[in-house]
């Protein structure tokens, strides 16, 4: 992976049963906090996994490189970051980072 970015970091979990609605709602505050303000992140959005069962969700944080994500998570930034409480919601989690420095373009809304 080169570190042009920017990056997606990829947050992905089965909750427990019928503990999605409570992880989303961790994640609009202390998933929020982890990486709001944060040197290098240009955002985040979260919500449930559309082809699932509805206990997937996704917390998805954009960062301007590869660095920057390092220079947040440390040495451990290849392995997801569970904030305190969050582990009695999850049945189990992974993440992933995505480079898009080869490409992306978002449209300007129509008028």
């Amino acid at each position: 992976m080169n570190d042009q970015g920017p990056v997606l970091r990829v947050f992905e979990v089965r909750t427990k049963p019928g503990r999605a609605g409570d992880l989303l709602a961790k994640f609009a505050t202390t998933s929020a906090e982890v990486v709001r303000g944060q040197p290098g992140n240009q955002g985040y959005f979260f919500g449930r996994v559309v082809e699932s069962d509805g206990d997937a969700v996704l917390f998805v944080s954009v960062w301007e490189s590869l660095a920057a994500i390092q220079a947040r998570f440390g040495a451990d930034w290849q392995s997801s970051f569970i904030p305190d409480g969050y582990m009695d919601l999850i049945e189990e989690c992974s993440v992933r980072h995505i480079d898009l420095g080869g490409g992306w373009h978002v449209d300007a809304p129509s008028q």
